[in-house]
């Protein structure tokens, strides 16, 4: 599916602390940024939304993301697993990977990013630096980035 540009951009979180789900759509509430954020609590739903497994076969309802929020520290399937898996699927591999987590952990960062992640954020503490990261990355991601077209994973 290509970046439809007269659409909200599409956004999955992929989160299962549901403190962290409610603030993160909080503040793209308050910073009123157009975008549909679809929820993931593990990342074997992530996978089925991507793939449109089950749930999430209708396309229509479930776009492909512009943009994935990807936490680490995921119940069965962890985050890695999930990044990798995106990033070994030919269709889904273009996708920006936003590794959100609470992690500061070296190993985290570097296992991100040979696994291929497109940038990592540290969670902040305050609610305000919460606003601002999310703020800051859909400016960045969804506004002046230029993404790649990606392909449904059904189509060849």
């Amino acid at each position: 599916m290509p970046f439809l540009e007269n659409k909200s951009p599409q956004i999955l979180l992929v989160e299962d602390n549901p403190l962290d789900v409610e603030l993160t759509l909080d503040a793209f509430r308050e910073s009123q940024l157009s975008a549909h954020i679809h929820v993931a609590r593990n990342g074997q739903d992530a996978l089925n939304y991507l793939f449109g497994r089950n749930q999430y076969a209708n396309r229509h309802s479930y776009p492909l993301p512009n943009l994935i929020l990807l936490d680490l520290k995921l119940p069965g399937m962890d985050g890695h697993e999930v990044l990798q898996t995106i990033k070994a699927t030919p269709n889904l591999k273009r996708l920006p990977v936003i590794i959100l987590t609470s992690s500061q952990e070296e190993r985290d960062l570097i296992r991100s990013y040979d696994n291929g992640a497109n940038s990592y954020l540290v969670k902040p503490i305050s609610a305000n630096g919460f606003l601002d990261v999310v703020h800051q990355t859909h400016r960045y991601w969804l506004t002046l980035n230029v993404s790649p077209p990606v392909s449904d994973v059904g189509d060849s």
